[in-house]
This record gives C-alpha cells, structure tokens and sequence, in this order.
C-alpha cells in the first residue's frame, strides 16, 4: 500500500508566522537567523500567493511583532493567550476555511507556542511542517527536543529554504528569477 509523503505546493500550503515579538526576540540567541528566515518566508510567500498569518502571544505585556516582519504581514495578528494558536478565537476556523491542509509553523518559542500549535494542529488533521532554521527556543535543548517530539507526532522537519523550492516546484515556475533573487541575496543559511 503507497504511503503518503507529505510535500508542499503554493497552492496547498498557509504559513503561520508564531510571536516574534521583539521582547521576546531579546531573549533568543539565534534572534537574527530566526528574523531573516521567517522574513525570507514570508517574502517568498508573497511572491506565490502563499497567504500568512501571524500571532502575538499577550502583545499587552510582550510589546509587538518584530518591524521586518510585521511590515510583511499587513492583514495585522492575531492576539493571543493561549499557547496554542488554535486556542485563539477563530484561528482554527480560519485555517480551515482556507481549505489547505499543509502549514509552515514559524516563530518561537520552538518548545511553547510552536510546538502547542503544532500538536492542535496535527489533532486537527493538518500536515504540519517545521523550518528548523525559523523556530527558536531561548534554550537549543528546547528547541531540539521540540523538534524531535513534534516529528514523532507527525510534524514533518525541513529548512526555510527547502520550503521555498517546494512551494515553486519548477525552475519554469514564474517567480522563479524574483525567487532566486531572494535565495541569493539571503545570508549563508543557517548563519548570523
């Protein structure tokens, strides 16, 4: 019996941007590479019609998302207490009537928010995929444990870039040259 192999398309896909909020961003020592990643998503995202979210976790006391990326994401965030994003109102419903069953979880915290999220999500029938190079935790053993526990559950690890050459498939693609301009112009993967 053929398995399924989970794959993105731009057509299939939501990115869902998770509290990256500049006091919170403070506390993370891998802040840069997360900020550029996430930015290199979404700017990617925008070029294939890849729609986005965003969230802020309690923006009352943890102040707003970061200006590159907030500035990427016009449609404003969700307001959140919940740790999972799915316990945002309407969040839930949101993703599914955009009828796409794949989403990219970027943000932070890679052992909190990220990875509540992530297990609602799976919960919830969606595939979930995981840019390692666009989640942070302020501890990497949180981070990595996330990783391996969200993987065990059906999340599915993957770089920002990875994910970018999935959602356009095709060196015929369109935005392929706008896309390889992004891709060139970024820092050395995985870098600060």
């Amino acid at each position: 019996m053929p398995t399924l192999i989970p794959r993105l398309t731009a057509a299939d896909t939501i990115l869902v941007v998770v509290d990256v909020q500049d006091k919170l961003l403070a506390k993370m020592p891998t802040a840069g590479v997360l900020v550029r990643n996430v930015e290199f998503l979404l700017d990617a995202a925008n070029l294939l019609a890849v729609p986005a979210v965003g969230t802020e976790q309690y923006p009352k006391g943890l102040g707003p998302t970061a200006a590159g990326i907030a500035a990427r994401l016009p449609g404003g965030f969700l307001a959140k207490t919940a740790f999972s994003c799915c316990g945002a109102a309407g969040f839930l419903a949101d993703l599914r009537g955009r009828e796409r069953p794949n989403v990219v979880l970027a943000g932070m915290e890679a052992h909190v928010c990220v990875a509540h999220t992530a297990l609602d999500l799976l919960e919830a029938g969606f595939r979930v995929f995981l840019p390692v190079d666009a989640i942070a935790s302020r501890a990497a053993l949180d981070a990595d444990t996330a990783v391996r526990r969200l993987e065990r559950a059906g999340a599915v690890p993957t770089t920002a870039e990875a994910v970018v050459f999935e959602w356009v498939g095709d060196a015929a693609h369109p935005q392929f040259k706008a896309i390889s301009k992004l891709i060139v112009g970024r820092a050395t993967p995985g870098s600060d």
